[in-house]
């Protein structure tokens, strides 16, 4: 323990001119005083560690001492890949691992270069979550994140609609979209034949996942495996599942504009594609793939006079059974203006 810390505080003074005791504590999660002691452990050691006195003093190492400590363990390596999404880090527990893994990377930084990841830090910033949404952090996402990055097999239990269901699993790759965290994952078990073996791929909802238990030992991962590939096709796929049923629309200019921030961008522009000339009132006609008729009639009373619903019969009743009551509200609000 006290090894690892007088190793940091060395990597600590050689990517900063110097650092005052108050600096040191901070960073290091001790007391002034334990500086103190490790300034002194570390220059009986042979670590030019010097102290200057007076209210801007500080530590600092003299004679251009460079430590070679600087070599990334694999963990911290593996960490640093992922340093631009720290709430990412911090829930999946690496967050220590990357912070040592830039340590030493500004410890092993020319000094013209020190500032890089603070300029960095102040040009980009991936902020996951979605809007008007709290994230929650799955209980269980650290143990799963550890199965990942050690390529072990885990026995979950998940919730599935009313049942509970237990599955051994080879996790491949974790997935944060919008806030939420997935795993990709291989089932294992006796419930599959042999020629079924190893089973297909298949993405989880951590926060359904009720327990989480290593398996015994490490899988064979499958270097062919493309974890971003992997999820853009399930992406898709779930997103078309979605799109149950079919309405024909007519948009006028600003709506067609509008319409791939209504409804799934993807089928808005194949459907956008497919249709053809604009009429003479320069509105066009197409027809569009939606989740349900429910959810079309909210979608698209937000466009508004800038969309008219053809078909079905009973979805374009409904628009304009809406649209008489909006009329007869406003109408009605301006005769008692006017009597006003």
């Amino acid at each position: 323990m006290r090894a690892a810390r007088l190793i940091k505080m060395v990597l600590l003074l050689q990517s900063r001119p110097s650092m005052t005791a108050a600096e040191l504590a901070r960073e290091l999660e001790v007391s002034e005083r334990t500086i103190t002691r490790d300034a002194q452990a570390l220059s009986e050691a042979g670590v030019p560690v010097y102290a200057d006195r007076g209210r801007t003093g500080g530590y600092r190492l003299v004679g251009g001492y460079r430590t070679r400590l600087t070599g990334l363990a694999r963990s911290e390596a593996e960490a640093l890949f992922l340093s631009g999404v720290p709430g990412a880090l911090r829930e999946m527990g690496l967050e220590d691992a990357s912070s040592a893994a830039l340590l030493k990377v500004s410890a092993a930084l020319l000094p013209s270069l020190k500032d890089a990841s603070r300029t960095a830090a102040q040009r980009f910033h991936l902020d996951a979550p979605g809007w008007f949404a709290e994230p929650k952090t799955p209980e269980l996402l650290p143990a799963i994140a550890e199965a990942v990055w050690d390529d072990r097999r885990i026995t979950a239990r998940y919730r599935r609609e009313e049942t509970d269901l237990e599955r051994e699993l080879e996790p491949y790759g974790l997935v944060l979209k919008a806030g939420v965290w997935y795993v990709c994952a291989r089932v294992v078990g006796p419930e599959q034949a042999p020629e079924q073996r190893p089973g297909p791929f298949r993405v989880y909802r951590i926060e359904r996942f009720t327990s989480a238990e290593p398996a015994g030992d490490r899988f064979e991962r499958d270097e062919t495996f493309d974890l971003p590939g992997f999820w853009a096709d399930q992406a898709e796929q779930f997103a078309r599942s979605l799109l149950r049923a079919t309405i024909v629309v007519r948009l006028t200019e600003a709506g067609a504009r509008r319409l791939k921030h209504t409804v799934d961008p993807l089928s808005a522009q194949e459907a956008l594609d497919a249709a053809g000339p604009p009429d003479g009132e320069g509105r066009v006609t197409l027809t569009l793939p939606v989740e349900s008729y429910d959810v079309a009639y909210t979608q698209f009373l937000s466009l508004g006079p800038e969309a008219e619903v053809l078909e079905p019969a009973e979805l374009r009743k409904r628009f304009c059974d809406a649209a008489a009551r909006i009329a007869a509200y406003y109408i009605d609000a301006a005769t008692r203006a006017d009597k006003d």
